[in-house]
């Protein structure tokens, strides 16, 4: 697919057979019609969009989707590489050839009725050097409305893409929102993705995870940049200095949360440039500089709310450009607004559930979808850096990586260097949720938070961070968090939320070489005394525990690392089997 941007189109009309075919130009004109739109089409008798009380969430909209249609289906995800050992053990393989023409018989003629929707975008800011054109051809009013929050959409994309044809092409229908009919096919080397059967985020947004981290990871491959799943913040001290952090974290880990912390030390600031994603690249000066290549938020609803995530709630509330949106959370039918586990601690007697029933608070059953969620414009964010829109991105300094383990991994520590650093991101691991897997605590492997959206070999992955370290001048220094330690009560060990910015502070006087370390078997931890508790009541002992290296867990710990590592088998690099072969012999096994 080297063609045009204008015969690409034509192919698409002439594959599809829409009615009608509208190209975006991202005004808010169009905003308005297509939300009017939205309010009047319908699927399966399900109408798209239902506008929200205004008084309490301006300029917003909700939408119900298909019961079979509520998360990412990782199972029908398939990176399609000409060689299998290329997508590696972390993904789903299929040859090209055959889910290239498994997926045509699928779209040809699939829009025959409805409208195709053409959203030319940039992922980035569009005057950066770093921002990436794209396209995505859709039949989903929602998934155009959608586009429009999470990218910069219209003519500023079409200017960029001019003749050429050097553009991400992503191809979607929603079909009939058949589960037997559903695939998400990624052809890295060909910049382009196939999305049939499914209206959600996840498998629809292609800009998202599909472009922004499965093609962008391969492209970053082949170019000598990193596209990771991190949030992007600045750290305000009180001396006015911003230090810039990354932060991966798996799933249900607070990621969101610390994207847009509130610290409770007087005088420390958190400014938000990502929730989500972020592309690295070194800059001139021979550091690691970050982008956002998004442009709102794709939350999950439940559990967020103003004792959890205050800027959120603000973020939500706020009018500006863009409407908001809300997908399979309950509906408070007394007010119309939105609803979901965790934004009270009342539940009213008048809820609409995420399937469209009356609610049952007796059922034990929630009321909004455990993965509902809202997307909302970064502009609505009262905590957007000023930096957001530097095309230059900002100068990285620390990168946090973290996980959920009621054990073994400590409060914090430090790694001593970046290839240090390399190794202890590639054995996070993370217990399950409910809302994840069926085993409730299972620890799941998840490296650098990308397992499910490397687009290639993640042996080769673990290569490439090594050879950017090689590259970069001034690298940033890397951390391990773990906010959720337990006693043997059960009851967690650290408070968390806002006072994860105490460890915060930790990291920005190592940072500065304002405080020392003391070493230990898997990295640097802080002196006794160099976390400021000060008005926080947490004994001695806690803190003991929280900073130490309990050796039998470790060892069971370095096994689990082990089998992990198997399954990759010689594509695990010499120095990152180094790196465990020290670790084991520091633990005595």
């Amino acid at each position: 697919m080297s063609t045009s941007f204008d015969v690409f189109v034509k192919e698409m009309q002439d594959f599809f057979c829409p009615d009608k075919v509208y190209i975006m130009d991202g005004s808010q004109e169009e905003a308005e019609r297509l939300t009017e739109v939205a309010q009047k089409s319908d699927i399966d008798g399900r109408v798209v969009l239902k506008k929200l009380n205004g008084q309490e969430y301006p300029n917003s909209y909700y939408h119900r989707s298909n019961t079979n249609d509520v998360a990412r289906t990782e199972h029908l995800t398939f990176v399609c590489v000409p060689v299998k050992d290329q997508a590696g053990p972390n993904n789903n393989w299929l040859d090209p050839k055959e889910a290239k023409e498994k997926m045509r018989s699928l779209f040809k003629g699939a829009m025959k009725g409805r409208i195709m929707y053409v959203i030319p975008f940039v992922m980035g800011m569009p005057k950066s050097k770093y921002a990436k054109n794209c396209v995505q051809i859709t039949d989903s009013v929602y998934v155009a409305l959608s586009m429009r929050i999470m990218s910069r959409v219209g003519k500023q994309a079409i200017e960029r893409i001019g003749n050429s044809s050097d553009f991400f092409r992503g191809i979607h229908s929603i079909g009939d929102v058949n589960p037997d009919r559903r695939f998400i096919m990624h052809f890295p080397q060909d910049n382009l993705v196939m999305s049939f059967g499914s209206g959600y985020g996840g498998n629809a947004l292609l800009g998202k995870k599909c472009y922004s981290l499965r093609i962008g990871s391969y492209l970053g491959y082949q170019e000598g940049w990193l596209a990771e799943h991190m949030i992007i913040i600045g750290v305000e001290a009180p001396n006015r200095k911003i230090t810039y952090f990354l932060g991966a974290f798996p799933s249900a880990c607070g990621k969101t949360n610390l994207a847009m912390l509130d610290p409770v030390l007087k005088g420390y600031k958190v400014w938000t440039l990502g929730d989500d994603i972020a592309w690295i690249n070194i800059g001139e000066d021979g550091r690691l500089y970050a982008i956002n290549p998004e442009a709102g938020f794709f939350g999950v609803a439940p559990g967020t709310g103003y004792k959890t995530n205050p800027i959120m709630m603000e973020t939500l509330k706020n009018d500006k450009f863009f409407p908001t949106l809300f997908t399979n959370t309950a509906v408070d039918n007394s007010n119309n607004t939105p609803w979901w586990e965790g934004i009270s601690d009342e539940v009213s007697f008048n809820l609409i559930d995420w399937q469209g029933q009356k609610y049952d608070k007796n059922s034990g059953k929630p009321a909004a979808h455990p993965n509902s969620r809202f997307t909302v414009s970064i502009y609505n964010c009262p905590t957007l850096s000023p930096e957001y829109d530097n095309p230059k991105g900002v100068p990285i300094s620390g990168i946090i990586f973290g996980g959920r383990r009621k054990d073994t991994i400590p409060l914090v520590y430090e790694a001593k260097d970046w290839n240090s650093g390399v190794f202890t991101a590639s054995i996070i691991g993370s217990e399950t949720t409910a809302a994840a897997s069926g085993q409730v605590g299972t620890v799941r492997r998840d490296p650098m938070a990308m397992l499910p959206f490397c687009g290639y070999n993640m042996g080769d992955y673990f290569q490439h961070w090594l050879n950017i370290g090689k590259k970069t001048k001034k690298l940033p220094k890397v951390f391990m968090v773990n906010w959720f330690r337990k006693d043997d009560d059960g009851n967690f060990m650290w408070p968390g939320y806002r006072e994860n910015s105490r460890v915060i502070k930790w990291m920005i006087d190592r940072i500065e070489g304002k405080t020392g370390a003391r070493e230990s078997e898997i990295g640097l931890f802080p002196q006794e005394g160099a976390i400021d508790l000060s008005g926080l009541s947490i004994k001695k002992k806690i803190m003991d525990k929280l900073l130490n290296v309990d050796k039998e867990d470790w060892k069971k710990e370095v096994i689990m690392i082990e089998e992990f590592y198997k399954k990759f088998g010689n594509k695990i690099p010499k120095d990152l089997m180094d790196h465990l072969k020290e670790l084991k012999e520091k633990l005595g096994v």
